[in-house]
């Protein structure tokens, strides 16, 4: 502190020096100026020492305000580390007590630990000795039972898997009941409901046709000279034509209906107008056949429009059309389409679905017999391929390929197809079969059910729909008829080929006779 007042003092002393050297030299009146030169120094000492003394002040007060605030800093400090010691005490004595507790448990644990493994070793000991005992017992067992242990083992599985087998018919026939009961039920409402609904007129066509003749002289015209009138029908027409000894009528035969049809009309309209010869027979024939194709499209809109149906496309409604004169097995083609289509809207209805595109897929189901004649493959391929080519609903492709179980169904609407196909294709009279096949189902039938273990009898009734099967009482229980019923089921499903479903119902009867005398 003292350096820096002797320095302010030598550096205001040189100001002072320099300016009174500086007015001297400047003036030249350097002996007048020594006088106020000296006073002047007298000044500036005076000035010196008042500063020294201040700044000497000054210091020292900073000096006790330093020391001050050093030893409020050092008190504070030393306050910390009190406080600080006690924690650590404080902290030190619960790491203490902890520590007795962890030894404490750890000591406890190590008693446990003691006692588990004397435990450990009585209770293998007791194990050797049940073995031993269990050893020891099924040895004496198998010398009562005379018995080996897998003999035992074997007859203990077959018992369980009979019992199993008991529980599992009781519990599959309880819950097939329950489902059957409440499914039967809804199904018959709405099918039966769809039935009464819904009445068609069959009609059976056969292979040929009779044409009717005003006398027995039309039919020398018919043939014409050398036959020449005959051969040109025949040719235009693709029908053979019988003329024998039925009076006054002529027989067309032919598998294909649409050509009998045409050739039936242009003889019709050659015997009204008289007029009999291979060029009149030849333009006939290509004016009916244009009629006949007009009447196609007709049918196949009218079809359309009996069932509410729009924007089919024209070829489909054409396809339509000829299936009027297509059959299966008697039945007429368009009318079971569109008894299909009818049944196929009633349940659909029932079921909360699309009315309209039940009707579309039972309408268009058997489209593919229009032109199976002339294609390969089934008629639900060909169906399904013409469906894709004219854009209908994947709905309706899938239901006319998979009504016949060639494709999975994939909505409601195609399994309500396939069950109004097998309905209208059911209806008494609505196909007719050959006796001889006939017969054959009802003796298959009965031959399937004989077939198996503890039947008595089999009887195929109502046309083959159901079959009766008596079983022996004391060979087959009430459970085990459960599972006979399904695996005859089963078996005319895979060995047999019929329409609709046969029903299996098997009779077990036990009869108690007693006299009294």
């Amino acid at each position: 502190m003292e350096s820096i007042v002797f320095t302010l003092t030598a550096l205001v002393i040189g100001l002072v020096a320099g300016l009174v050297i500086t007015r001297l030299t400047s003036s030249g009146q350097i002996s007048k100026q020594r006088k106020n030169s000296a006073r002047i120094m007298e000044d500036a000492e005076k000035l010196a020492d008042t500063i020294k003394k201040e700044a000497k002040l000054s210091a020292k007060e900073m000096i006790l305000q330093a020391q001050t605030d050093f030893d409020k800093k050092i008190d504070e400090r030393k306050n910390e580390l009190v406080q600080l010691e006690k924690r650590l005490l404080n902290r030190e004595r619960v790491m203490d007590k902890k520590n007795e507790q962890f030894e404490h448990k750890e000591s406890r644990l190590v008693k446990k630990e003691y006692r588990l493994e004397d435990l450990e070793r009585a209770m293998v000991e007791k194990n050797e000795e049940a073995a031993e005992l269990v050893d020891k017992q099924n040895s004496r067992l198998q010398e009562i039972a005379s018995l080996t242990e897998e003999q035992a083992r074997e007859e203990l599985k077959a018992k369980l898997l009979e019992q199993t087998r008991m529980d599992s018919a009781h519990i599959i026939k309880r819950a097939e009941e329950e489902a059957v009961s409440q499914a039967n039920e809804k199904a018959r409402f709405i099918i039966a409901g769809a039935i009464q609904r819904c009445a068609s007129d069959y009609v059976a066509e056969n292979t040929v046709s009779v044409v009717d003749l005003p006398n027995e002289e039309m039919k020398g015209r018919i043939i014409g000279r050398e036959g020449r009138n005959i051969r040109a029908l025949e040719t235009a027409t693709g029908v053979d034509l019988i003329i024998d000894d039925t009076p006054n009528a002529v027989i067309l035969s032919s598998f294909d209906i649409v050509k009998r049809e045409i050739a039936s009309q242009t003889l019709q309209r050659l015997i009204s107008d008289g007029r009999i010869h291979p060029g009149r027979i030849e333009d006939t024939v290509e004016k009916v056949s244009k009629e006949i194709n007009g009447q196609m499209k007709k049918e196949g809109e009218k079809a359309c429009f009996e069932l509410g149906l729009d924007r089919v496309h024209p070829e489909l409604i054409k396809l339509l059309g000829r299936l009027k004169y297509r059959t299966s097995y008697s039945q007429n083609v368009l009318g079971h389409s569109i008894e299909v289509g009818y049944l196929c809207g009633m349940m659909a209805a029932e079921l909360n679905q699309d009315v309209k595109l039940a009707k579309r897929a039972g309408l268009l189901h058997d489209i593919g017999k229009a032109i199976d004649q002339n294609m390969e493959g089934s008629h639900t391929q060909i169906g399904g391929d013409l469906a894709r080519k004219y854009n209908e609903p994947p709905v309706v492709i899938n239901s006319i390929c998979s009504h016949h179980e060639d494709e999975p169904a994939e909505s409601v609407i195609a399994l309500l197809v396939a069950a109004s196909d097998a309905l209208s294709a059911s209806r008494p009279g609505a196909r007719r079969e050959m006796l001889q096949t006939y017969i054959n189902r009802m003796q298959k039938l009965e031959e399937i059910g004989d077939s198996f273990k503890g039947v008595e009898k089999t009887y195929a009734i109502q046309a083959g729909r159901e079959i009766r099967v008596v079983v022996e009482p004391e060979k087959i229980h009430d459970n085990e008829a459960f599972f006979l019923a399904k695996d005859i089921a089963r078996k005319i499903e895979s060995e047999l080929a019929y329409p609709g479903e046969i029903k299996v119902t098997v009779i077990r009867e036990t009869r108690v006779t007693e006299s009294a005398r």
